[in-house]
């Protein structure tokens, strides 16, 4: 969901992303089909998965965590970005509780990049590397944000180039 906020005034732009990878889901959906394949033959079938099995209520576990809350978990993730008056606000959800906040007068310049998610930062969702921090999850395009006197921050997006007019628009008042 992409959108630009014209009701708020206080929100010059507004994007959510999810994971839309299909590798992601492929192997996502992998471990979860074993889980559930060898559950099922192990409790189900009363059969042993595997030349050493684990105990009954090992396999359970393993199927509520890889086979329920891995795929429940990845379709929970998504990035929501928001550029308000005062500052851009980030959450990862559900790994942020509230909106990380990079206030507007810390802001020193932003820029539309290309970049290379496994390359530039070591993959996708909220990394840490030598070029800063970032938050991705899909695509190779984003917006840098230059900060005073910290590393910079990329914020992936869908919708680059809105995102960063909105930014510019917010620094220079």
């Amino acid at each position: 969901m992409n959108k630009t906020q014209h009701t708020n005034p206080n929100v010059y732009f507004r994007e959510e992303q999810r994971f839309r990878q299909i590798w992601v889901w492929l192997l996502v959906g992998l471990v979860a089909g074993i889980a559930w394949y060898g559950t099922i033959v192990q409790l189900i079938y009363k059969k042993p998965f595997g030349s050493n099995p684990a105990p009954d209520s090992l396999m359970l576990m393993i199927w509520v965590i890889f086979g329920l809350g891995l795929p429940l978990f990845f379709g929970s993730l998504r990035l929501k970005t928001e550029v308000r008056s005062d500052g851009v606000y980030v959450r990862f959800i559900p790994l942020h509780r509230s909106f990380q906040t990079y206030p507007r007068e810390n802001i020193e310049k932003c820029e539309v990049v290309t970049y290379r998610p496994l390359r530039d930062y070591g993959g996708y969702g909220i990394r840490y590397g030598s070029q800063g921090k970032a938050y991705n999850v899909s695509g190779n395009s984003g917006v840098k944000l230059h900060l005073k006197g910290k590393k910079p921050i990329m914020i992936g997006s869908q919708s680059s180039e809105q995102f960063a007019a909105a930014v510019r628009s917010i620094i220079s008042h």
